[in-house]
């Protein structure tokens, strides 16, 4: 019994870790917030433990971002101004495919949401 329990360790031991998905790269977003559509062009940076990094560039010129790649699951924000209020714009999405991303965006303190989706660009 033991020999057999050490041989299904070892081999599980032995399998490679699942491949962590990537996001790396050039992304063209459009968001639907309260009503308002938008389209920013975002390029990801990504580190081996899934922490992102980059710019979005919109209307309002480049933010840079920071984020968050687990499993399949995508978050990344920034800080912008309107009215001279300090804004935080959130997305959370799901990788659906390599080159596609969709979810939800929220906009705090406003609570303003909505939803976008994301194609990453060649």
């Amino acid at each position: 019994m033991k020999t057999v329990f050490a041989a299904l360790f070892l081999t599980a031991a032995a399998l490679p870790a699942p491949q962590q998905a990537a996001v790396a790269g050039k992304w063209k977003v459009n968001a639907n917030i309260g009503g308002t559509a938008s389209e920013m062009d975002c390029t990801f940076t990504q580190k081996d433990d899934g922490a992102l990094a980059g710019t979005c560039e919109g209307e309002q010129g480049p933010r840079e971002i920071s984020g968050k790649l687990d499993g399949k699951n995508v978050t990344w924000q920034f800080n912008t101004t309107w009215e001279g209020q300090t804004l935080t714009v959130i997305y959370s999405g799901v990788l659906q495919s390599a080159t596609k991303i969709t979810g939800r965006v929220d906009v705090q303190p406003l609570s303003v949401s909505g939803d976008f989706s994301a194609t990453q660009q060649k």
